[in-house]
């Protein structure tokens, strides 16, 4: 948005703008009928664009509620205003020139025609910045095919009533994410800032690899570097010595990275990222936070792609937390960011290869040899075997091959000894895998979208303790009666499965990752197109 237009809102505030007589014009708290009518025709006309906004006054008689000379509507233009110009706090679009549009408009009012387009313009600003707030700026699913995340609909009847019905400033607040991981993301928001303008954390580090007695200038630079984010005391040494190799095995587990003490090329590339970055995804975490309903379940199941973790949280504290593998960066194998609700596992599944994985990499493979991919069966629609000698593969494609495929339950099976279902149109569950190397990588992106767990027995005790006084002899036995078998949840535990590459824990300083699906870029771009900016910085 443009600057340099108006006052800041500040300095409007100081001009006690807020009491403004609206320029002389306003319904008193008993008006001529005639004056009335003509102010609600207005309003009427006015709202018609914005058929929620319209609804409101409909049920409220057409009654002001912003531009009146009572306290309340006074005490209400007083709270919008603020919220407004607080909005940049937030990571919203500066909203300095909307501020000055609406002032203009108030005290250009003489007309009652004037009066109803005033209250219906400051509806309409209250309705966007309460939805912007309360559920993001931006529709997830608009930036890209894998953000399939559903936003909570805000109607703006509904708003507009809440805010008649209370304390405005205190209306205003219960607008802004109310969640532990939200205001610690302002915090650090407000902290990079500071950082940045500040000239950030200074010289970058030139490339190489830098180890345990190391010298030279390229120790120093990572010494300085490491220093000015706080994670190295004040030190003059000019070698890689125990405490620097301390300071690195640090700054790795906070960025994700493997924990070995050397600064490698990787390392060295997430260090030399700038304060003005890291403010980036911060603000994008807090875009991505506003998306989550506020009610994530007292347990719930959190997967953060990023992180390629998978937690399970208890009253706001993580209880349980394992490596995970997510979908490979390609084509239609990115897993998808959604929530749902995870109601049962089955424990020896079978894998039921889903049509697409059939059709794109087995029916050519069939094609070739009716015995490719022997370790799964293949069935008709009734479920029945059917004989691949019996078949001829070549007359079939995608669209009319008639049989599905299935893995029997196995230690070879590719969900493993166990998968979590928590039913969806995506085809997305947590499960085991027989492929426990991968787990070793830094990065774990390798499976066809569904979660894959490090520890997924560890997983189901955790799950199956709210319901059984022993939940590893109880798993176990069903385990080696190797029978595939379904076992219910009595609790249902949400899941959700998010994407931050910022994200602040419980305990310590603000942590990042590297953006894997390039989603992250795709939000900060939309937020900037939507009017975000950063501030004028040099980090």
């Amino acid at each position: 948005m443009s600057k340099g237009k108006a006052p800041a809102p500040g300095k409007l505030f100081k001009a006690g703008l807020f009491a403004l007589a609206l320029g002389g014009f306003a319904i008193s708290s008993t008006p001529a009928t005639a004056q009335v009518t003509a102010f609600k025709q207005s309003l009427a006309e006015a709202a018609s664009s914005a058929p929620a906004v319209a609804a409101f006054y409909r049920k409220n008689g057409f009654d002001a509620i912003w531009t009146g000379s009572d306290d309340a509507s006074k005490l209400r233009r007083k709270a919008l205003f603020r919220a407004l110009e607080d909005a940049p706090v937030h990571g919203l679009p500066d909203q300095t020139d909307r501020i000055a549009e609406l002032m203009a408009q108030l005290k250009a009012v003489r007309t009652t025609r004037d009066l109803g387009e005033a209250e219906a313009a400051l509806s309409k600003a209250f309705v966007e910045y309460a939805r912007d707030m309360k559920t993001g700026l931006l529709v997830p699913s608009r930036i890209d095919d894998g953000m399939v995340r559903k936003k909570a609909e805000l109607e703006a009847d509904v708003l507009l009533a809440g805010l008649k019905d209370s304390q405005p400033s205190a209306f205003m607040r219960s607008l802004v994410p109310d969640s532990a991981q939200y205001r610690s993301l302002m915090r650090e928001k407000l902290r990079l800032e500071q950082i940045a303008t500040n000239g950030g954390w200074g010289r970058s580090v030139p490339n190489g690899k830098y180890e345990p007695g190391d010298q030279g200038a390229g120790v120093i630079a990572l010494r300085n570097r490491l220093i000015a984010m706080g994670f190295l005391e004040r030190s003059a040494s000019a070698t890689y010595d125990a405490a620097l190799a301390n300071a690195v095995l640090d700054f790795q587990a906070s960025h994700g990275l493997e924990q070995d003490g050397v600064a490698g090329e990787g390392t060295i590339k997430e260090v030399n990222v700038t304060a003005r970055e890291r403010l980036k995804s911060i603000i994008v975490a807090m875009e991505r936070e506003r998306w989550l309903a506020p009610e994530r379940g007292t347990r719930h199941v959190l997967v953060n792609q990023t992180d390629f973790s998978a937690k399970i949280v208890d009253d706001g504290e993580i209880t349980f937390q394992t490596r995970s593998v997510i979908g490979k960066n390609t084509g239609d194998r990115r897993s998808p960011e959604f929530s749902d609700v995870m109601e049962h596992m089955v424990i020896n599944p079978s894998w039921y290869v889903p049509r697409s994985i059939i059709t794109k990499e087995y029916l050519p493979k069939l094609r070739a040899n009716p015995n490719a991919v022997s370790h799964l069966q293949i069935t008709d629609n009734r479920g029945r075997v059917v004989n691949r000698g019996s078949v001829d593969f070549s007359q079939y494609t995608a669209r009319s091959f008639p049989f599905a495929m299935k893995q029997p339950p196995s230690t070879r099976n590719a969900l493993g000894l166990v998968k979590f279902m928590f039913p969806n149109k995506y085809n997305i569950y947590l499960h085991d895998t027989p492929e426990k190397h991968l787990f070793s990588r830094e990065v774990r992106a390798f499976s066809h979208g569904c979660i894959r767990l490090h520890q997924p027995f560890e997983f189901a005790y955790a799950l199956l303790a709210k319901q059984t006084e022993d939940p590893e002899a109880f798993f176990q036995r069903i385990l080696k009666s190797g029978r595939e078998t379904k076992v219910d949840l009595k609790q249902h535990v949400p899941v959700h499965i998010i994407y931050r590459t910022a994200f602040v824990p419980n305990k310590g300083p603000a942590e990042f990752r590297r953006d894997v699906y390039g989603r992250d870029a795709k939000v900060w771009a939309a937020l900037e197109r939507a009017g975000v900016a950063l501030p004028s910085v040099q980090g």
